[in-house]
C-alpha cells in the first residue's frame, strides 16, 4: 500500500542500513555531510526514490566514487520533493556500504523545519547554544534524505561532529560524557522507521537511574530532572510484566529546553521531553509511562501510515494506564482515564460529531498528518481497548497483546490487518462478541460509539462535590482541597464554568494560587479562565508562560482563548511576536494559523 505522505517506492528499492557523517555548524544553522545507505533493489528497478524537503543535494555517487544522475521533483504541500536517483546498469540485488553503496552529499537550511536552533539565551544554562530534532511526523526529510514512512525500517549508524565542550546524542546507543574532539560514533541495530531519527547537541550532562535507565539535561537541570524521573525503573519493569521484554537495550530520556513542541517524543533508546513535566512532585510524570510504552506500541509495531495513527497512539495510551497503576494503584489510573474522555469530548466537540476526523481509521491523503495528531487517535484508541479489556476480560487482552507485540516486532501495521487479527486471534471469529464489540462503529464511524465504557474515578466524585458547594456559592477556602492532586486541581478546573466574575476569579486564586503555580499543566487551566474572565492580575503571568514555553498542547488554548475575542487578539499578537522565535515549527505553524 502506498503512504499519500511520502514519494519512495519500497517495492523497488528500499533502504536497509543508514550511515550518516555530519558536521552541525552553529554559525550557520546547518547540517552538513554525506548520507550513505545500503539499499535492496528488486524486479530489476533502475532507480531509487527518496523523500526531501527543503535540502541542500550536492552530490549523488557510489562510494567507490562514480557520481550517479539524480533528479528533484517538483515541490508538493506538506510532502517536498521526490529525489529520484538513477542507479548503476548492472543488475544487482544489495547495495551497501562494502560494495557499492549510495552516498548523498547534502546540506540542510537555516528553516529546516525539524530542526530548533537555540540561542545560548534560549538555554537553561545560558552559556552555550543548543540544537535539537522534531522528525515526526514527516519532518526527517528536512535534514535527511530519507524514505520517511512509517511503513519503512532500516537500522542505522552515525559519526556526528561538534562544537567543542557539546555533547550529541541520538536515538541510539549514546555517550555519556563529552569528547574532546568533538567527534561522536552512534549505533541503532534495531530497525526504524526515519520518523524515530533524532539528534540532540549542547551543553548535557547525565546521571544514572538504575542499571539500563538514565536522564540527560543541562546540568542546570540535571539534578531536578533526576528527581521528577526516579520511577522510570519500576516503569520499564512494570511495562516489561505486563507485555514482554524491553528490546532495546537501554531506556534513557533527554530534559530538552522549553521550545521543544511536544510532552514528549518516543524516539528509541533516549526520549526526549519536555522541562514542563517537572513540577517537583513527580505529578506530570504519567507522561514518561506514555512514552515508555512507545517502546512497544509504535516503535516496535508501527502504524503503516498516518492514517492508521490511532494503532501507534490508542494502545499507548491504554498501556500507559496500566502502567500508571501498577506503580500508583487505580485511583491513579481512573483520573488519567476520566481526564482523558474530558479531553476527548472537548476534541470530538470542536472537530463535529459527524466528522470522519473522529473515525480512528484516517484519511489524510493531500492534508498534513499532524492534524490527526488530535485525542481522538489517543482516547477513543484507548478506550477502544478498554472495551475488548470489558469485553474479553483482562487476562485474555494481556496474553493477546503480549502475543501481537512478539508476532509483530519491528514491523508495520495497517488498521485493516488489525482488524482482521482482533476478529480472529481475539474475538475467535464469535458473532456476539463481534456485535457487542462493533468494531465499524469504532474505526470507521464519527463520535463516540453508543457501547463507549463507562468511565468512573471515585476522587473525581468527591472533586465533583466541591465544585458543586463552589457554584452554589461556598466561599472557596472552604472547600475539601487540600489533598489534591494535579488531576484533581485539573478536574476542578476543567468544571469551574465559562464565566466567573472578578470576585470570584480573586478568591479562587488568594486562596490557591493558581496565578504563581509551578505546574505548567495547571497553569494552561488555569490561565484559560483568565483570559475568558479578563482577570488582568494574570496578565504578565500569562506573557511569561507563553513566551517560556513553545510546547504546542500549552499554548495552543491560551492563544485561540484570546483570538476569539476582539480585543484579546490585539494582546494575542502582541505577545507572539515576542514569543515566536522560541518556538518550534511544529509550534508556530499552528499559532500562525490562529493568530493570523
Amino acid at each position: 500500500m502506498q503512504d499519500p505522505h511520502s514519494f519512495s517506492r519500497p517495492d523497488d528499492a528500499v533502504i536497509k542500513h543508514l550511515y550518516l557523517d555530519l558536521t552541525v555548524d552553529f554559525d550557520k544553522k546547518m547540517l552538513s555531510g554525506t548520507a550513505t545507505f545500503d539499499v535492496e533493489v528488486k524486479n530489476n528497478a533502475t532507480q531509487i526514490i527518496l523523500d526531501t524537503r527543503d535540502l541542500n543535494i550536492h552530490k549523488v555517487s557510489l562510494t567507490e566514487g562514480t557520481e550517479l544522475k539524480f533528479t528533484l521533483g517538483d515541490t508538493v504541500k506538506y510532502i517536498g520533493q521526490s529525489l529520484t536517483i538513477e542507479l548503476p546498469s548492472a543488475p544487482m540485488k544489495k547495495m551497501g556500504m562494502d560494495n557499492e553503496g549510495i552516498v548523498i552529499h547534502y546540506s540542510t537550511r537555516p528553516d529546516a523545519a525539524a530542526l530548533q536552533w537555540l540561542e545560548p539565551s534560549q538555554t537553561a544554562g545560558k552559556k552555550l547554544p543548543f540544537l535539537f530534532t522534531q522528525s515526526q511526523a514527516i519532518l526527517a526529510r528536512t535534514w535527511v534524505p530519507i524514505q520517511d514512512s512509517p511503513g519503512i525500517r532500516f537500522s542505522y549508524s552515525a559519526t556526528v561532529k561538534v562544537p567543542e565542550r557539546m555533547l550529541a546524542v541520538m536515538s541510539a546507543e549514546n555517550p555519556t560524557e563529552i569528547s574532546e574532539d568533538g567527534a561522536y560514533h552512534f549505533a541503532m541495530k534495531q530497525p526504524v522507521p526515519a520518523y524515530l531519527l533524532a539528534l540532540s547537541v549542547g551543553n548535557i550532562s547525565f546521571k544514572p537511574i538504575g542499571f539500563r535507565t538514565g536522564v540527560y539535561a543541562e546540568p542546570e537541570m540535571l539534578d531536578k530532572s533526576v528527581y521528577e524521573f526516579a520511577d522510570m525503573e519500576k516503569m520499564v519493569n512494570a511495562a516489561e510484566e505486563l507485555y514482554g521484554p524491553y528490546r532495546w537495550g537501554r531506556y534513557d530520556l533527554i530534559v530538552l529546553p522549553p521550545s521543544f513542541p511536544f510532552g514528549g517524543m518516543e524516539n528509541p533508546r533516549l526520549t526526549f521531553a519536555t522541562p514542563t513535566v517537572i513540577a517537583g512532585d513527580r505529578s506530570l510524570t504519567s507522561l514518561i509511562a506514555h512514552e515508555l510504552a512507545h517502546s512497544w506500541s509504535g516503535n516496535l509495531v508501527t502504524n503503516a501510515t498516518w492514517d492508521d495513527f490511532w494503532i501507534n497512539e490508542g494502545f499507548t495510551v491504554y498501556f500507559e494506564n496500566r502502567i500508571m497503576e501498577r506503580i500508583y494503584g487505580k485511583d491513579f489510573a481512573d483520573m488519567n482515564a476520566s481526564l482523558g474522555l474530558d479531553g476527548l469530548k472537548e476534541t470530538i466537540k470542536s472537530l463535529g460529531v459527524t466528522s470522519a476526523d473522529t473515525h480512528l481509521k484516517l484519511n489524510l491523503t493531500g492534508r498534513d498528518p499532524d492534524d490527526g495528531v488530535t485525542d481522538v487517535a489517543y482516547q477513543k484508541g484507548c478506550f477502544f481497548l478498554c472495551l475488548l479489556e470489558q469485553t474479553v476480560g483482562r487476562k485474555k487482552l494481556d496474553d493477546w497483546m503480549r502475543k501481537y507485540f512478539d508476532a509483530h516486532a519491528f514491523k508495520s501495521m495497517n488498521t485493516e490487518t488489525l482488524v482482521e487479527i482482533i476478529k480472529s486471534d481475539l474475538l475467535g471469529n464469535d458473532s456476539t462478541l463481534l456485535k457487542n464489540v462493533n468494531m465499524e462503529a469504532w474505526i470507521y464511524g464519527p463520535g463516540l460509539p453508543a457501547n463507549f465504557p463507562v468511565v468512573k474515578s471515585e476522587r473525581f466524585e468527591k472533586v465533583d462535590e466541591e465544585l458543586k458547594k463552589w457554584n452554589d456559592g461556598i466561599k472557596t477556602p472552604s472547600l475539601a482541597t487540600k489533598k489534591f492532586s494535579t488531576q484533581e486541581w485539573l478536574r476542578f478546573l476543567g468544571g469551574l464554568p465559562e464565566k466567573i466574575s472578578l470576585e470570584r476569579m480573586k478568591e479562587l486564586d488568594d486562596a490557591f494560587g493558581f496565578t504563581k503555580s509551578g505546574n505548567s499543566e495547571i497553569l494552561c487551566e488555569w490561565f484559560t479562565h483568565c483570559i475568558k474572565n479578563n482577570y488582568s492580575q494574570a496578565n504578565a503571568a500569562i506573557e511569561n508562560y507563553l513566551i517560556n514555553i513553545g510546547r504546542r498542547k500549552l499554548v495552543k488554548p491560551l492563544y485561540s482563548a484570546m483570538a476569539s475575542m476582539p480585543e484579546g487578539m490585539i494582546r494575542a499578537k502582541e505577545i507572539y511576536k515576542k514569543a515566536r522565535e522560541n518556538y518550534h515549527a511544529v509550534t508556530y505553524r499552528t499559532i500562525d494559523e490562529i493568530v493570523k
